[in-house]
């Protein structure tokens, strides 16, 4: 990473402060059902992504507006999108070709980490046997 992709504006904060301000602001812009259905949980992800990535967040602050990108994650949904779906789509609105991960995971004790293994039992489960 070289001195230049630190770079902001002047005088305005770093690239995550100055996204996470065009996305507050641009947010209540947001119209059409499906659109501002979506606006909130797709804004709240865009910030966690522009917190873990700093190029990211510069994508987003000299991007399109997050009014175009509800329209583009909108486009040709049905009845329902996935969350995760909503998420990929708003992601390569600001930078195409990214991707969105997802990881889950079941904690059958929650709140009990203080094991070595990091809260996890040992056991394994496959849940083919259940069938």
């Amino acid at each position: 990473m070289s001195v230049f992709d630190k770079i902001a504006l002047p005088g305005v904060g770093g690239w995550y402060e100055q996204a996470e301000r065009r996305l507050q602001e641009e947010y209540k812009g947001v119209k059409g059902y499906k659109e501002s259905t979506m606006a909130g949980a797709v804004r709240d992800a865009l910030l966690e992504f522009c917190r873990q990535d700093e190029e990211f967040a510069q994508a987003v602050v000299q991007g399109g507006s997050f009014k175009d990108c509800m329209s583009a994650v909108a486009k040709g949904v049905g009845a329902s999108v996935s969350d995760l779906e909503a998420f990929k789509r708003a992601v390569q609105f600001y930078f195409p070709g990214a991707n969105v991960q997802f990881h889950m995971e079941i904690e059958l004790c929650p709140g009990h980490n203080d094991r070595p293994s990091g809260g996890k039992s040992g056991m394994l489960l496959n849940l083919d046997d259940f069938l």
